[in-house]
């Protein structure tokens, strides 16, 4: 034997087995890690690896019957080769046999095994367009051994009720999406990121989380005296404004102000003059989400919805400039007496009202209110006392000492946030 397949070929020859099995190891690994959507935004773009590497992965069955079938036969053919050199070396001996066992497992785990497959996931976008020219003529070849190979692997698939999916399948929900997003610090710039995950929120959101309550909206009353009601039109801040008979329960419907700036200087202006420009209200139910009122209001040419609750009554007004600023944030211009920003003071306190969302305060304040049952610091406030507090008291919320400023009637006008330090670590601790 030795005359006819020198000790030198052997090796050679154990050699070549090893680095064949260390590529269908990379191969292995850098196809099935290949970032999917990164081969189908080069395969748009014509690249010819990358098409071959989807088409590949739509049948992840037959590429790693391809894979697996060469590998295993290439690791058996180099466990035998080991054991033959081991013969001619050593002769019958059970320790040869063994230490050579041993010998050729630390090999391929090191040189076959580990280190390739850590090479092809460290660089599987690029290796596995590469890799695709050639397995793709190689599963044609092995086919008849793959598919019957399969056949049994399919049918125990069967058997546990398994269904196999195609690796182009994967899709990701939209947290998994969001989180994608905020850990790609190094390609996308932070306004960027901001804006895509507040679009993700958007379908969290509901339009009772950034709507303007019944209280706080500045309406015009037309049975009040008329000189008060062109007083009103003449300084109002606002573009649109809803005009009621004493309250919402006789909403008239929405004036563009703009409309009648024209005539309202004239002593000839009267009522039906104001009415006939009323635009009639339009409506949106409690809970409809940010994302679909957006959609509502381009399908309908609105700008301006009445949030209404179940029996009808208005509980609040939503814009699309409001579902805009939860996207890109505040841009609108304050409206007089809205109030300071809210921001810490050097103190690390904020006087805040009552009336204001907690994700307003998440969000301006960086602070973790919870969302699932209060929307307002007043409703947060009423409902972890179970009752109306009186002005003075205080409580803690995490890192966030709650105060009591003000009340008024049956809520919490205002209160002070202040931040509470955490305790410095002593010394050894």
């Amino acid at each position: 034997m030795t005359e006819t397949f020198p000790l030198a070929a052997q090796l050679a020859s154990l050699a070549v087995l090893l680095a064949i099995s260390a590529f269908f190891s990379l191969s292995e690994t850098a196809m099935m890690a290949a970032n999917r959507y990164k081969l189908q935004h080069r395969a748009r773009e014509g690249h010819l690896g990358a098409k071959l590497a989807l088409a590949l992965l739509a049948q992840p069955d037959r590429l790693l019957g391809a894979i697996l079938i060469g590998n295993n036969l290439v690791n058996t053919g180099a466990a035998t080769l080991a054991s033959l050199i081991t013969l001619q070396c050593f002769g019958d001996s059970k320790w040869a046999l063994g230490a050579a066992t041993l010998l050729i497992t630390f090999i391929i785990l090191v040189f076959s095994e580990i280190t390739p497959k850590i090479v092809g996931a460290s660089h599987a976008d690029r290796l596995s367009q590469t890799l695709s020219l050639v397995f793709t003529p190689l599963i044609r070849v092995l086919y008849p051994a793959i598919w019957f190979v399969n056949l049994f692997a399919n049918a125990l698939l069967k058997l546990l009720r398994l269904r196999p999916r195609s690796a182009n399948a994967q899709k990701l929900t939209l947290d998994e999406l969001r989180t994608l997003v905020m850990e790609s610090r190094e390609i996308i710039p932070a306004t960027h990121r901001s804006l895509l995950t507040n679009l993700f929120d958007l379908g969290k959101t509901s339009v009772e989380d950034v709507m303007t309550h019944r209280s706080d909206i500045e309406t015009l009353d037309i049975d009040a005296p008329w000189e008060e009601v062109r007083a009103r039109l003449k300084s109002s801040p606002h573009t649109r404004l809803p005009v009621i008979r004493e309250s919402f329960e006789q909403l008239l419907g929405m004036l563009p102000v703009h409309r009648v700036l024209a005539t309202l200087h004239t002593e000839t202006f009267t009522e039906q003059d104001l009415l006939i420009h009323l635009q009639a209200p339009y409506f949106v139910p409690l809970g409809t989400p940010l994302f679909a009122q957006l959609r509502f209001f381009q399908e309908n040419r609105q700008r301006v919805a009445f949030v209404v609750d179940e029996y009808g009554e208005v509980e609040g007004l939503i814009t699309l400039e409001d579902i805009v600023e939860e996207i890109v944030g505040e841009f609108t211009e304050m409206a007089p007496g809205a109030g300071r920003e809210l921001a810490w003071d050097d103190d690390a306190s904020v006087l805040v009202e009552g009336r204001q969302p907690l994700r307003t305060l998440n969000r301006k304040l960086g602070l973790d209110f919870p969302l699932e049952r209060a929307r307002t610091l007043n409703g947060f406030i009423l409902e972890h006392f179970e009752d109306i507090p009186e002005a003075g008291v205080t409580f803690r919320m995490a890192d966030v000492a709650v105060e009591v400023v003000q009340t008024q009637g049956r809520s919490v006008k205002t209160a002070r946030l202040t931040r509470i330090a955490a305790p410095e670590a002593k010394p050894g601790t």
